[in-house]
C-alpha cells in the first residue's frame, strides 16, 4: 500500500510539473508571436535589399547609401534598434523573409494584389513606374512593346518589370531575366537585349547625359505603382513601421530625404 501512494504522490508530481512547463512554453510562445517585441530583445532589424540608385546603394565612400537606407536608418532609430542590411537575391526575397534570414523587405518593393497575398505591405511611400528603356538610336523604333515583338526585353527576376513583361503578349516569350536591375543595363548597353523593363527611379538616376548609360533613354511607361516595405503576415512590426512612417510625414523628415533623392512620395492613406 504505502508503494502504491508513493508512486500515486510522484505521478501527480510529474504531472504538476509538465503542467507547469506547458504553462510557461505558452507565456514563452505567446511573447514571441510579437516580432515587435522580438526585434526590440534582439536589437536588430534584418532588411533585405538589393543595389541600385537611388534606393540603396554604395557611396563614394563605399558605404551604402540611398533613401531606402536612410528611411530605414530613421525607422530603425525609432523602434531603438540597429539596422542590418542583408544583399539578396530579390527573386529570392519572399523565401528569404519566410525564412527569417530577413526581417523585411526594403528595397523599392511594388506593391501589388500578388504580393499582398505573402506579405504585408506598409502604407505606400513612393510613387514609380515600369519604364520601357533601348538604346537612343532605337528610341524611334521601340516606342511600345508592339514594335519588340520577337526581340530581346531584359528584365530583372522577380521584379514588377518581370511581371509586366511576363503578362505582355507581345514580349511574354523573349524575355530574358538577370539577377539586378543594374544588370538589365548591362545587357541593353552590350546589346544582348533590344530593350529593358524596369523601374523609373533607376532610369532618372542612372541613364542618359552624365552617366555610364548616356545612350539609353525611356520610350515609355508601361505601369503606374507604388513601393512598401514587406513584413511576413500578420507581423505587428508592419503596424509599428506605420506609425513611425506617419510620424515622419507628420514632422517632415520623409519629404526631406524624397527631395534629397528627388522621389516623390506617395500620398498617405
Amino acid at each position: 500500500m504505502k508503494l502504491k501512494k508513493l508512486l500515486a504522490l510522484m505521478m501527480t508530481g510529474i504531472m504538476a510539473s509538465v503542467m507547469l512547463a506547458g504553462c510557461g512554453g505558452q507565456g514563452n510562445d505567446s511573447k514571441n508571436d510579437s516580432e515587435l517585441q522580438t526585434i526590440k530583445d534582439n536589437g536588430v532589424l534584418k532588411i533585405g535589399y538589393t543595389l541600385y540608385e537611388p534606393m540603396n546603394y554604395e557611396g563614394e565612400d563605399g558605404e551604402l547609401t540611398g533613401f531606402d537606407t536612410e528611411f530605414a536608418e530613421a525607422v530603425c532609430e525609432k523602434l531603438g534598434v540597429e539596422p542590418e542590411f542583408v544583399l539578396i537575391d530579390w527573386s529570392n526575397k519572399i523565401i528569404e523573409l519566410e525564412a527569417g534570414n530577413i526581417d523585411c523587405i526594403w528595397n523599392g518593393f511594388t506593391i501589388t494584389d500578388d504580393m499582398k497575398e505573402s506579405v504585408d505591405f506598409t502604407q505606400p511611400y513612393v510613387e514609380n513606374k515600369q519604364v520601357l528603356v533601348v538604346n537612343k538610336d532605337n528610341a524611334d523604333v521601340y516606342t511600345s512593346t508592339e514594335a519588340l515583338k520577337g526581340k530581346t526585353v531584359v528584365v530583372e527576376a522577380g521584379s514588377a518589370g518581370n511581371s509586366v513583361a511576363s503578362g505582355d503578349e507581345n514580349i511574354a516569350d523573349s524575355v530574358m531575366t538577370v539577377q539586378y536591375q543594374t544588370d538589365a543595363l548591362l545587357e541593353l548597353k552590350s546589346g544582348t537585349a533590344d530593350a529593358a523593363i524596369f523601374d523609373k527611379t533607376l532610369a532618372d538616376n542612372m541613364i542618359g547625359e552624365g552617366t555610364d548609360f548616356a545612350d539609353l533613354v525611356v520610350t515609355a511607361t508601361l505601369m503606374d505603382e507604388q513601393y512598401g516595405v514587406g513584413f511576413r503576415k500578420g507581423s505587428d512590426l508592419c503596424t509599428e513601421v506605420n506609425k513611425c512612417i506617419d510620424e515622419m510625414r507628420e514632422d517632415g523628415s520623409l519629404s526631406a530625404i524624397a527631395d534629397q533623392y528627388g522621389l516623390q512620395l506617395a500620398t498617405a492613406e
